[in-house]
């Protein structure tokens, strides 16, 4: 890191938002669904690059950049780090350091279901797991409530009445406003909805992977099923955790994720994808866009998607992320359908 950058970095600590945040064109906001809950087209996630092995000036910079420009909303997990935790950590200190004052503006979720601890009781959908859980990220994020907890994948091994029930028991108790489900299919999906609709619960939104190259939620019937019972799709990984970025379209870049996560696969990297990626390119162009921006935007193109969440590991890229332009002429989308329909 070069002296300008540090300084620059140090400056934050005493920083406050722009008073111009919700005034700039790139501002837009959309209902969770059928709910009076609105979230920025693009949020924040913190699974990678706000945990304990990161630089946390960095982390104070990209939430700054994103809090002026309008995202408020803001994407946890108590699973997100490395290590666990540590990006609730991280984000609770910059709540007490620079937005505290704010809290009211800020849209906080935060998940359990993956693995957490060791034992029986660090895993799954049960109530025993989901109340201790959102207990411990409440006290990393040094809050009384977080505005949307989600259970973070389906639990087969859990009656799915018990997952919802402790849920929507979290919400009467306060330490949650809104619920939300994550990587549920339709299937999935449609039990939770049944009894969600008879506790009354404020369930808004399901997380779930959606991108160009993801199509699962067309293909199943989800998405469609959402826009009809009336809760929100909120998409993860819209650029297929870099794909879509331009960035693997000359070769691997030694510092790309490829190269240092288990998640992106090299072999993944096909010739028949690096085609398809070099004509979608060319659609982006076409419509002055970049690759990423066209991704971003078409993941927006329809109501059924709430929010689209992006990760960052520098202020430059949320400004990036933050150029989409959700209106597509039909040539255009029909363009696109023909080049994505045998995406493997």
């Amino acid at each position: 890191m070069d002296e300008m950058t540090f300084k620059r970095l140090m400056q934050n600590r005493e920083r406050i938002p722009d008073p111009m945040r919700y005034k700039k064109e790139a501002v837009h906001y959309r209902r969770a669904g059928a709910s009076g809950l609105k979230l920025p087209e693009i949020s924040l996630g913190l699974w990678h690059n706000f945990g304990s092995t990161d630089n946390f000036e960095i982390m104070r910079d990209m939430v700054f950049t994103a809090f002026d420009n309008g995202i408020c909303h803001f994407d946890l997990a108590n699973n997100y780090g490395p290590r666990g935790g540590s990006a609730e950590e991280n984000f609770g200190k910059l709540l007490r350091e620079n937005f505290s004052a704010y809290r009211d503006e800020l849209c906080i979720s935060t998940k359990a279901g993956f693995p957490m601890w060791k034992g029986p009781y660090g895993d799954g959908g049960s109530k025993k797991y989901l109340v201790a859980s959102l207990d411990q990220s409440l006290k990393r994020l040094g809050l009384p409530y977080v505005d949307i907890f989600y259970h973070h994948r389906p639990s087969p091994a859990v009656p799915i009445e018990e997952t919802c029930y402790a849920l929507h028991r979290l919400v009467e108790q306060g330490k949650a406003l809104y619920i939300g489900i994550s990587n549920y299919n339709r299937e999935q999906a449609e039990a939770a909805v049944e009894v969600f609709r008879e506790l009354k619960t404020p369930f808004v939104l399901d997380q779930v992977c959606y991108n160009l190259l993801d199509r699962r939620i067309e293909e199943d019937g989800l998405k469609q099923y959402a826009q009809a019972q009336g809760f929100g799709i909120i998409a993860y990984s819209p650029l297929a955790q870099g794909l879509l970025t331009e960035k693997y379209l000359k070769g691997i870049p030694d510092d790309s994720r490829m190269r240092k996560s288990f998640t992106l696969k090299e072999e993944k990297l096909t010739p028949s994808l690096l085609e398809k990626l070099g004509k979608l390119k060319e659609v982006a162009a076409d419509r002055g866009q970049t690759l990423p921006e066209l991704a971003l935007s078409w993941v927006l193109k329809d109501g059924a998607v709430s929010s689209v969440i992006v990760g960052a590991s520098s202020s430059a890229q949320i400004l990036d992320n933050i150029k989409v332009d959700p209106v597509f002429s039909e040539e255009e989308l029909c363009r696109i359908e023909e080049i994505c329909k045998d995406s493997e």
